[in-house]
């Protein structure tokens, strides 16, 4: 007996091919099944989308049969296809790219003989009953959250924000969501989502420790920082259920989980749950929406998002009653009146001397930190030892020849590196262009402030009389495996007293030590043309301070101290008093009149070519084709005249892009779904023969 099938399988990005292809098979198999089929002259792995009546007309002779399937495996889910669907719909990609993509890459290479043998291995099972015993005690917030948690009607069953404080005790109430859920029905899954590898480590040993008493076998980890191995036998235990809890970056919304109860999104503001390649998902916006899949009658599946700045549009989602909000306002230990949060100190460098870096009274505050036994943590958002060399007689700067974009200049190993490309090369003896020997590093980044802290504090001792030590965190220091752990671990153990870094060290982790916190130049992002540059700034502003004074001990004598040329700014005024309530609602003010996201909608559809005259011409000539063939939705879409992106010229390969926008995400969706045909015809045009590619990015982060 003959059965017709349609397999989606991974095809090139905006191929023609992008649905479902039909095939034969002698064998019954239901939706799901992953099965091996020929695909041109190799084979490859796909997944049974649907059961066809009949061959829907095609001769026998223009279809294949499959090579097999992959046995002992159960089908993907319902609710998994329908996540993937949806994500392929949405985020205007083909279904086969996003289904294949979500599995791990080992996966799809191995046959099924292989496969067979990998599933009969053994796995230890030290699973008991026990459940955690010494829990800390919760804190008043802690208390009215989780109460407030449960008591959301079923009828409901809103997706939840954690609004609190940094340092309130997100990740307990994470911890106590999970165990509930998990003692209450044996077969449920949790999934607990990071935005960041370097954040993973430390989580998965808080929930690792708590939920011992379920064995090493079920609570496992996802993210791309596993070997291929690794990530396939996590994949497989969260798929066959046998993973109880999986704590994952955002590749781990899209793994199969089929008792899926509830699922936690920390730090849900964080920009890293965006994908930027690929199908250009938002792993936040997914998990909102899977919670709704995997939910029924008898069994909802919980969403639980955690920050202590969330994003606009979920701080919105709260205001309309989309989301229920819960708050913990105080930091664990914290006194009656601070909340144990740091005094937030500005510093106008308009009044320090010319040309300082760090000012006097920083630098002093940092010193009185030292000889008490404090550590520091100073932040700027640059790595390497300065953007840019040049040449003051000639005007020549460290410009990389492939990119509209300075090389930065690595003191460390004497190197021009461009952070885009790549292309690295030694720092020149003189000027390329004049021959001036005396060219300068311009701009610092956190490699030359090291440096620089490292001669201010040039004297300075601990209390038990050894030098002071200063430590760098960032890209570069981190690269070899086993590095970051490492150099956090020192921290921890107090080996550090000043910690240089970026973003990376800013957010997440618990120190317990750190009682100054310093950023000392957040002011580019004041003035930026991107709209979300401010709400970005404040987060990072507040989740750095936030590394301050986490121990309740040293709570009531933390700092978090800025360094600004613009005092006066409303950002900085909601920053010294930690209102982020405030800071959103002069945002949200913006944005509504405006027009912008969460009041409007929008898609930037970019373009990459060998000139910009050719990726503009695409762009545009599309847009014009859409208009005139009155395509569905357009009537209440703006398309804006194609423009370079911000660094413009990537690897030698020009960049376009155009924004589109609609008050209606129904009209913006119908209207791009129609425009894909227009797109791809467009392309065939002789006049764009030499463009590369093309994508579209709905929803973007950055404009």
């Amino acid at each position: 007996m003959t059965c017709w099938l349609n397999v989606v399988v991974a095809t090139p990005a905006y191929s023609a091919v992008a649905g479902p292809l039909t095939y034969r098979s002698e064998l019954p198999l239901v939706p799901g099944t992953l099965v091996r089929v020929p695909l041109n002259k190799r084979e490859v792995l796909g997944v049974v989308w649907e059961v066809l009546p009949d061959s829907g007309g095609l001769p026998e002779a223009q279809t294949r049969n499959i090579a097999g399937a992959l046995e002992g495996l159960a089908p993907l889910p319902v609710s998994w296809r329908a996540l993937v669907s949806f994500t392929a719909s949405y985020y205007q990609r083909s279904l086969g790219e996003v289904a294949l993509a979500a599995l791990p890459p080992q996966l799809r290479e191995l046959t099924g003989v292989q496969l067979a043998r990998r599933l009969k291995r053994p796995t230890e099972d030290t699973s008991c009953d026990v459940g955690t015993t010494n829990l800390i005690a919760l804190s008043t917030g802690q208390i009215c959250a989780l109460a407030e948690f449960d008591a959301e009607s079923l009828e409901k069953q809103r997706p939840a924000l954690l609004f609190g404080a940094t340092g309130s005790g997100k990740t307990e109430v994470y911890l106590r969501v999970a165990a509930q859920v998990l003692a209450q029905d044996r077969d449920a899954q949790v999934l607990v989502m990071v935005p960041e590898i370097n954040l993973t480590p430390q989580l998965q040993a808080r929930f690792e420790a708590r939920f011992a008493h379920l064995g090493k076998e079920r609570v496992v980890s996802l993210h791309s920082g596993l070997s291929p191995a690794q990530r396939l036998k996590s994949w497989l235990a969260a798929h066959s259920g046998k993973a109880r809890l999986v704590l994952g970056t955002r590749m781990a919304v899209l793994a199969s989980m089929p008792r899926l109860r509830l699922i936690v999104v920390d730090e849900e503001h964080d920009p890293s749950y965006k994908q930027q390649e690929g199908a250009r998902y938002s792993a936040r916006d997914l998990a909102v929406y899977r919670g709704r899949l995997e939910s029924d009658a008898t069994a909802p599946c919980r969403v639980l998002l955690g920050s202590a700045t969330p994003s606009l549009e979920s701080w919105q989602a709260t205001i309309t009653g989309r989301y229920q909000r819960l708050t913990m306002d105080e930091r664990i230990g914290a006194g009656p009146d601070s909340g144990g949060l740091p005094v937030v100190r500005g510093v106008d460098m308009t009044h320090q001397p010319r040309h300082c870096v760090i000012a006097p009274p920083l630098l002093e505050a940092i010193t009185q930190r030292i000889a008490r036994g404090e550590q520091s943590l100073v932040f700027l958002n640059r790595r390497g030892y300065a953007p840019v060399l040049a040449c003051h007689d000639c005007g020549w700067k460290s410009e990389c020849p492939h990119c509209s974009a300075y090389r930065v200049f690595h003191k460390i190993d004497r190197t021009l590196r461009c952070h885009h490309c790549g292309f690295t090369e030694r720092v020149p003896r003189a000027c390329p262009s004049c021959g001036n020997i005396d060219i300068a590093p311009v701009g610092r980044g956190t490699e030359r402030l090291e440096e620089h802290l490292a001669e201010l504090l040039a004297g300075t001792v601990r209390p038990d009389g050894s030098p002071v030590r200063i430590a760098r965190i960032d890209a570069d220091t981190t690269r070899l495996k086993g590095a970051l752990e490492s150099q956090l671990a020192s921290v921890h153990a107090r080996e550090v007293d000043v910690l240089v870094g970026t973003q990376m060290i800013a957010k997440g982790h618990d120190f317990r030590h750190i009682t100054l916190v310093a950023a000392i130049n957040p002011d580019g992002a004041l003035f930026s043309s991107d709209f979300r540059a401010p709400e970005r700034l404040f987060s990072l502003l507040m989740q750095a301070a936030g590394r301050a004074g986490r121990d309740a001990r040293h709570s009531q004598a933390s700092e978090m101290w800025v360094q600004t040329f613009h005092p006066q700014h409303p950002l900085f005024a909601a920053l010294k008093t930690h209102d982020y309530p405030k800071f959103a609602a002069q945002q949200l003010e913006e944005r509504h009149a405006a027009a912008m996201s969460p009041f409007g909608f929008s898609a930037l559809v970019r373009a990459e070519a060998k000139t910009q005259e050719v990726a503009q011409g695409f762009l545009n000539a599309a847009s014009t084709a859409a208009l005139a063939a009155q395509l569905e939705g357009h009537a209440q879409v703006t398309a804006y005249p194609a423009v370079p992106m911000t660094i413009q010229r990537v690897a030698n390969i020009e960049r376009a892009q155009m924004l589109m926008e609609s008050p209606s995400r129904a009209a913006l969706q119908r209207f791009l779904a129609a425009w894909q045909p227009v797109l791809f015809e467009t392309r065939k045009q002789s006049d764009f023969k030499s463009l590369i590619r093309w994508a579209i990015d709905v929803d973007p982060l950055a404009i």
